[in-house]
């Protein structure tokens, strides 16, 4: 059983509920989207063939608890859904980021899956998938990443319609360069909406470096 991997790294957990833990990420090569803000690219083609052992052995080398499993898109491996089994099996706490465009249904129910729902400035709103929220429980959290005023308030209308706050944590984010962070804090101070606003801490630390 083998999967393509672009990089396994060490680093302090930049966004969810998990923020600041130390994890190990497990990035795997590929994705069917191309949002306009992607900063892995680098991920689309190419990395390593490697055994789901050697992948498990490697993990197992940081002695860390907390482990992520991200792309590029993860599900679009096969054998993605065997690697989140067997890190479940071995005892790490372990989440998944997801573009939100593949089934996560199949998903072991112990993993936490971190859903993104694609606003109208990614350029890939119309691959959101729907039919995933009915899988999600309070474990799991959706994310939304914005660029302007025009994303915000199609994420609040999106939040109501589909009454997310009841299903689990809502996260903001802004994109990179683009929507200023006290601008989305000064929007969410005045609506209010049911949401938890972040930052990515590993690029306040460190830029968009890889395995970082």
């Amino acid at each position: 059983m083998s999967l393509r991997l672009t990089e396994v790294f060490l680093s302090l957990q930049g966004e969810t509920s998990r923020t600041g833990l130390l994890t190990v990420f497990i990035r795997l090569s590929g994705c069917p989207l191309r949002c306009r803000w992607c900063d892995t690219t680098y991920s689309f083609q190419g990395g390593e063939t490697v055994t789901l052992t050697s992948l498990l052995a490697r993990v197992a080398d940081y002695g860390v608890p907390t482990v992520c499993v991200t792309g590029g898109e993860p599900l679009a491996q096969k054998n993605c859904l065997p690697l989140l089994t067997a890190l479940c099996d071995a005892g790490y706490s372990v989440s998944l980021e997801t573009s939100g465009a593949l089934d996560v249904s199949q998903v072991d129910a112990r993993v936490s899956r971190i859903v993104d729902i694609k606003p109208p400035a990614s350029g890939e709103a119309a691959r959101n998938r729907w039919e995933n929220l009915a899988y999600l429980t309070s474990h799991d959290e959706i994310k939304f990443v914005l660029a302007d005023r025009a994303d915000y308030d199609w994420a609040r209308e999106v939040i109501q319609a589909q009454k997310l706050a009841q299903v689990c944590p809502v996260l903001f984010s802004p994109v990179q360069d683009e929507l200023p962070p006290a601008q989305l804090a000064d929007w969410i101070l005045a609506d209010r909406p049911p949401v938890r606003m972040q930052l990515q801490l590993h690029k306040v630390l460190w830029g968009n470096a890889p395995g970082k």
